[in-house]
């Protein structure tokens, strides 16, 4: 039986990773890293530097695949992210069968928390139900949780998720694009290519955005929504010229009067 940890590294700072995911690196074999082309090369460096600073040992290996790519713009998002995660099982498969021997324990090193808008625990639950029949597969898997990007955010602006007593929404960049929920009183933003805060007219909102929140290329803007979202979309697109990339996520609320005051 070969054995997978889906671990939570945290949003980018590498003094955000658990003990619990400190661990759980000490036990792994092999590291399995899905290269995304050259400008993400340091999201890999970052995955590989973690195992320098916190394993005891060198016995660890890492095994390198390509990773599949996001169809982005198509209209039907289920359908296109179905497809990228089963090419991604694919590549999964066959790093588990070819690099992973019985009885070794081997990691997926996943940014934020695996439990919130990743796909790599559907993908290796899907493996390990296959496994039943595929002898190579045959797995066992445990979940580490990590600091996601919504915890990080909030911290670093020093700001509550919530209002005393109300709920949080978390969402997406497609859903808001429809409006701020009237039924919400706070939204985290995640996985917004196309800044959708800017097409949100209203004047009771503020915002706290952050990218590459906890890494040295961290950026944060706060501030009355219609004031500052032309200044964080100057920020957004420079910063995306300039690193070939840009992982950022923000926090929208409504300002009550005590706010104002």
């Amino acid at each position: 039986m070969k054995t997978i940890l889906i671990i939570g590294i945290g949003a980018g700072d590498p003094e955000q990773i658990t003990m619990q995911a400190v661990n759980a690196l000490n036990r792994v074999d092999v590291f399995f890293l899905l290269d995304k082309g050259v400008a993400k090369d340091p999201l890999v460096a970052f995955r590989q530097s973690l195992c320098e600073r916190y394993i005891t040992h060198r016995r660890y290996r890492f095994a390198h695949a390509p990773s599949p790519e996001l169809v982005i713009g198509t209209p039907d998002l289920q359908a296109t992210v179905a497809a990228l995660n089963r090419d991604k099982q694919a590549v999964y498969e066959s790093l588990i069968a070819s690099e992973l021997a019985p009885g070794e324990c081997g990691a997926f090193l996943v940014w934020g928390d695996p439990t919130l808008y990743d796909s790599t625990l559907r993908i290796v639950d899907a493996i390990a139900l296959k496994g039943r029949t595929v002898a190579e597969l045959a797995l066992e898997y445990e979940v580490i949780p990590g600091i996601s990007s919504v915890q990080a955010l909030a911290a670093r602006h020093r700001v509550p998720l919530n209002q005393i007593g109300e709920p949080v929404e978390i969402t997406t960049g497609r859903k808001i694009a429809g409006g701020f929920p009237e039924h919400a009183d706070t939204v985290v933003v995640m996985l917004d290519a196309n800044g959708e805060y800017q097409r949100i007219d209203r004047d009771d909102l503020e915002i706290f955005w952050g990218a590459y929140v906890g890494t040295p290329d961290e950026v944060l803007v706060a501030g009355k929504l219609k004031e500052v979202a032309p200044e964080i979309e100057r920020i957004r697109t420079e910063a995306r010229a300039r690193n070939g990339w840009i992982m950022d996520s923000y926090l929208m609320r409504k300002v009550t009067r005590k706010d104002e005051g």
